[in-house]
Formats: C-alpha cells, sequence, structure tokens
C-alpha cells in the first residue's frame, strides 16, 4: 500500500475527522471560558450571553456527523478561518457614545439568538468550511441561504456601534467579506445536492432579506 493510499484509508479519516471536531471544540471553549471569566469580573449580561453561545458551539462539533464532501480548496478554508475568527481583531477604541453601545448590545444579542437557533436548527449537519453534511431548509434557513453569517453581520456591527474606529470599520468590512465569500463557496459545494435547485428558488436571499 502506497503512502497516499495509507492516507485515505477508513481509520485514517476517521482518526482526521474526530481530530477536526476536538479542535474545533477546544476552540470555542477556550472562547467560551474567556466569557465566563468576562461575567465573573464584570457582572455584565453580554458575558454570560456569549459564555452560552460558545458552549453550544462547542457540542455542535461534538456530535455533528461526517460530511458527505468536505471541500478541500485552501481559499474556501481561508474564507472560513477569516469569517470565523476575525471579530478577536477588534478593539474597544474609538468613539463610545450612549446610543451606539444600547443599540449594539440589541443587536449582538439579537446576533446570539440567531446563532443559537441556527446551530439547534442544523443539528447534526453543523460545520465550518464548505461540506455537505446535508441541506438544511427550515427555521431561519427558509428565510436567508445562511443566517449563521447573517448573524455575524449583527454580531459584528453590534460591536463597531460600541466602539466606532477606523480600524473596527475595517475589521467588519473584512469579516463581511470573507463569510460572503464563504457563502457562495458553500453554495457551490451544495450544487450537487439534488435539494439544492428548488431550495435556491425558493429562498433567493444569502444573506439579508430583500437585499442579497
Amino acid at each position: 500500500m502506497t503512502a497516499t493510499a495509507a492516507r485515505h484509508t477508513p481509520a485514517t479519516r476517521r482518526l482526521l475527522r474526530v481530530g477536526a471536531n476536538l479542535v474545533g471544540a477546544g476552540s470555542a471553549a477556550v472562547f467560551s471560558y474567556s466569557f465566563l471569566q468576562y461575567y465573573i469580573q464584570t457582572h455584565r449580561l453580554i458575558g454570560i450571553v456569549f459564555f452560552a453561545q460558545q458552549t453550544l458551539v462547542a457540542l455542535a462539533y461534538l456530535i455533528r456527523r461526517s460530511a458527505r464532501f468536505v471541500s478541500r480548496r485552501l481559499d474556501d478554508w481561508l474564507l472560513a478561518f477569516a469569517g470565523t475568527f476575525m471579530g478577536v481583531l477588534f478593539r474597544p477604541e474609538g468613539e463610545h457614545p450612549t446610543w451606539g453601545i444600547w443599540t449594539g448590545t440589541v443587536l449582538q444579542l439579537a446576533g446570539v439568538a440567531i446563532v443559537a437557533t441556527c446551530i439547534l436548527t442544523l443539528g447534526r449537519s453543523f460545520g465550518f468550511a464548505a461540506a455537505d453534511r446535508g441541506l438544511v431548509t427550515r427555521g431561519p434557513y427558509a428565510i436567508v441561504r445562511h443566517p449563521m453569517y447573517a448573524s455575524y453581520l449583527l454580531l459584528d456591527s453590534g460591536y463597531l456601534l460600541q466602539s466606532l474606529s477606523a480600524r473596527n470599520v475595517a475589521v467588519l468590512v473584512l469579516g463581511t467579506l470573507a463569510n460572503a465569500g464563504r457563502a457562495l463557496a458553500e453554495e457551490r459545494v451544495l450544487a450537487d445536492n439534488t435539494a439544492s435547485p428548488t431550495y435556491r428558488r425558493r429562498v433567493r436571499r444569502r444573506l439579508i432579506p430583500g437585499v442579497w
């Protein structure tokens, strides 16, 4: 058996899949712990809300099913990393208007609610990079095709309103562009799914109802 064949045995693929799930769950757990510490130190509700969200993400990684197909394109994975982790580049600098703090908090709470709903709706179809774990069309996915990425836009916009600066605007723009590209990558991967054409005709918008 060649080295290439050995890398693609069922046992090897299973090991890689379990390892990827553990890495994803571990990363979410780190964020979950940091938000818990933030809540303990500040007693701000948003801290415990984000703690619950990241805990849910960690659990989703642990229970998700294996994919029928996962993109191996480097650009698809880079988009996934950028769209997910660009928010760590935000900084609490710039202007902090009272209206922005309150409005931003409302947007973030709405974003977390959508994230949680998406994860619960996806169930074992939860993923990271572009893959086919089955097409989910119910719940928020009956409104737009990629509600999870729409929720990231709300979360990032909420942070920007709380800390207005050129840096944070740039982070928001880059993160949103990454998630837009991520959405297109997922649709390319799902194009061979027999349910995809009907779903795309029924749900025409990707992130924002009536816009895109």
